[in-house]
């Protein structure tokens, strides 16, 4: 039997399970080995058919754990001659989107959402202004170029703000912040935004500029507060679009 040491290694005796839940504890066991790094990316899991005599479960049951790990992002499976599970390499940022569905489907307030994302973005700014590198710094004067010829178009212009601010994120070169930032622009940044005037526009650029000069100047301080009042006011305008919605739809209905 070819199955991963971490899986093996147990202070338990192993008895078949007898509950609905087989396969979840088969997964449970595989997380939480993963979690105490007894697992390392790369390491080979087992088949179908290890993890089925390892537990006493049926091939179905260690099948539908395996396919549930794969659903998870934890393993990649190989099928045919040489084929099993491995732990496969991570991408953050797919479950970012896996995330964000979530938190649409569990109804979170646009409050809540911008209070989270204002703590992120800030920090975010703070250790941008100390971990930037001459790549980040010509990415964010980059954006800022971007946003200046599309200031007319209303669509582009919001694109290119929003990439500017995971720029930002980018810059702080911690993975977690900018996750998790993702996640929260899939959730609240407006594919269109209906509140965005010329003023409003030309505001945010100079915003936006006077952020990048502040973490190219290493100002960390600076750049947390300026980000502070920058996510407050965006905040605000958020939820009064919120608010408004129901009243555009009874304008539009008839």
């Amino acid at each position: 039997m070819r199955l991963h040491p971490a899986i093996k290694r147990t202070d338990k005796t192993v008895v078949a399970f007898r509950s609905a839940t087989l396969s979840t504890r088969i997964v449970a066991q595989v997380r939480e080995a993963l979690f105490a790094k007894e697992m390392r990316p790369g390491d080979f899991l087992g088949t179908e058919k290890d993890l089925a005599e390892r537990f006493g479960v049926s091939r179905i049951v260690a099948r539908d754990a395996l396919r549930t790990l794969e659903a998870q992002g934890i393993v990649d499976i190989k099928v045919g001659a040489g084929g099993g599970a491995r732990i496969a390499q991570g991408n953050a940022r797919l479950f970012a989107e896996a995330l964000a569905v979530q938190l649409d489907l569990t109804g979170v307030s646009v409050a809540e959402i911008m209070e989270a994302q204002r703590a992120i973005e800030c920090l975010a700014a703070e250790l941008a202004a100390i971990n930037a590198t001459a790549d980040d710094h010509a990415r964010l004067r980059e954006l800022l170029a971007d946003a200046e010829r599309k200031i007319d178009d209303v669509g582009a212009y919001t694109r290119s703000s929003r990439e500017f601010h995971l720029a930002v994120a980018e810059a702080s070169h911690n993975r977690v912040l900018v996750v998790q930032l993702i996640s929260l622009q899939h959730v609240s940044w407006p594919a269109r935004n209906p509140t965005l005037t010329p003023k409003v526009a030309r505001r945010i650029l100079e915003v936006h500029k006077e952020l990048a000069a502040l973490i190219e100047m290493r100002d960390p301080a600076g750049a947390r507060r300026l980000m502070d009042e920058h996510v407050k006011m965006i905040g605000t305008r958020r939820v009064a679009e919120h608010r408004d919605k129901p009243k555009a739809a009874e304008r539009n209905c008839c």
